[in-house]
């Protein structure tokens, strides 16, 4: 027998956007339902920047004493090494917010805790290990959701259903909404490294011949990235696990003995990079945010970001008509054009560096100089905080409505 429910807002998918957008409704009073596939939020290798945007929405919702007290190690300035000159990108030490640097947290300590938090709102259901395979429909309209649990199938219905599932969403799927592949001619290959006692090093991109590596300090280990041309995984994979760690060797600072870290390919994860975003994010009765609506290039770690941006607009908008019962398709196009700007110009910006810096350096069978745009960023350092703005608050930063802060966090 299929179990049913009802609550005012559907979210699929318990990632930043997801979480983020249940928090907010439940501190309204909105009865919120959020359905996570997964048993908890432990998965390696998901987006860890918490950038100064997100930090400032804590600052609003009165949470950031408390998160700060999580692990994270903070980034004020965002540089690397191009070729063997050092260059500095962004300077957020002038942002004009509290929080002026952005936060390497892993992902499941930034989601556990805005579960935590969520949890003492009673308007607030966290379903975990509960896989949403289907929509329901009336008429034209989405009333609900199905999804495969602990007790077997059950129906969610809502007055709207959020897809938040991300870059592979079953909802956007299964409500036949287009989008445009906008290209990506790069993957990323993910693996850890140990930090020896004492290192101290820092989180920074190192631009070599024909080679990329971005090393996040862990605290206790290294999470690197490794930029390969799109599709090459096969080529790597079969020329050998021994000549992938000479190549990390030869691209990183790391004495060759620390590469015998990644034990078989299993050490190593792919990340198949897409950059697209949806046509239209809704239909009658259901809105799609986050990665679901828009795949963003893993470029400037703006992803986790831009995710809770599009959380907090949605937020902002929908609080009202759900709590009054007169939701309606202009609410939800409301929340596609406040937020289609920023996506537009962020995917820009990224498409514009896959296809000069990235595409570029892979090419290169010499060590790289630093263009002039970076050498003119040494020579007036003022000129880092251009791109520190862009990169830690965004194209347009979100901030909480009264209406969503009254529920004293």
């Amino acid at each position: 027998m299929t179990e049913s429910s009802r609550s005012q807002c559907c979210i699929a998918g318990g990632g930043p956007a997801g979480l983020m957008l249940g928090y907010l409704l439940a501190r309204a009073g909105v009865r919120v339902t959020v359905l996570e596939k997964h048993a908890d939020f432990l998965r390696d290798f998901r987006g860890d920047t918490v950038h100064p945007s997100t930090l400032e929405i804590m600052v609003e919702l009165g949470l950031i004493d408390r998160f700060l007290k999580l692990p994270h190690q903070r980034v004020e300035k965002l540089g690397g090494l191009v070729g063997t000159t050092p260059v500095t990108i962004a300077d957020f030490t002038h942002l004009p917010v509290r929080e002026r640097y952005i936060a390497m947290m892993p992902q499941w300590d930034f989601l556990n805790f805005i579960a935590a938090e969520t949890a003492r709102y009673p308007s607030f259901t966290l379903k975990t290990n509960t896989q949403v395979t289907d929509l329901i429909q009336k008429g034209d309209r989405i009333v609900g959701v199905k999804a495969t649990g602990p007790n077997g199938e059950q129906e969610f219905l809502a007055d709207l259903v959020v897809a938040a599932d991300g870059r592979g969403s079953i909802v956007r799927e299964k409500a036949g909404l287009q989008s445009e592949n906008l290209g990506a001619p790069m993957d990323v290959l993910w693996f850890k490294l140990p930090m020896r006692p004492g290192e101290d090093g820092q989180t920074m991109g190192r631009f070599g011949a024909g080679s990329i590596l971005v090393l996040l300090n862990r605290g206790d280990y290294w999470q690197c990235a490794y930029v390969i041309p799109k599709g090459s995984l096969a080529a790597l994979q079969a020329a050998g696990l021994e000549a992938f760690q000479d190549a990390i060797t030869a691209a990183s600072p790391f004495e060759r003995e620390r590469l015998n870290a990644i034990g078989s390919w299993d050490d190593v994860k792919l990340l198949t990079v897409r950059v697209d975003r949806l046509l239209k994010w809704y239909r009658p009765g259901l809105l799609c945010i986050g990665d679901a609506a828009h795949a963003m290039s893993p470029i400037g770690g703006v992803g986790v970001n831009l995710a809770v941006q599009d959380a907090v607009a949605a937020a902002n908008i929908l609080v009202e008509p759900l709590r009054n019962g007169t939701l309606g398709e202009a609410d939800l196009a409301a929340v596609q054009k406040r937020r289609m700007l920023p996506t537009r110009v962020t995917q820009a910006i990224q498409l514009a560096m896959q296809n000069t810096i990235i595409s570029g350096t892979l090419k290169l069978r010499e060590q790289p100089k630093p263009p002039f745009a970076l050498r003119l960023l040494q020579m007036f350092p003022v000129l880092q905080r251009l791109p520190a703005r862009v990169l830690g608050l965004g194209v347009r930063r979100e901030s909480v409505s009264g209406a969503v802060r009254v529920g004293n966090g």
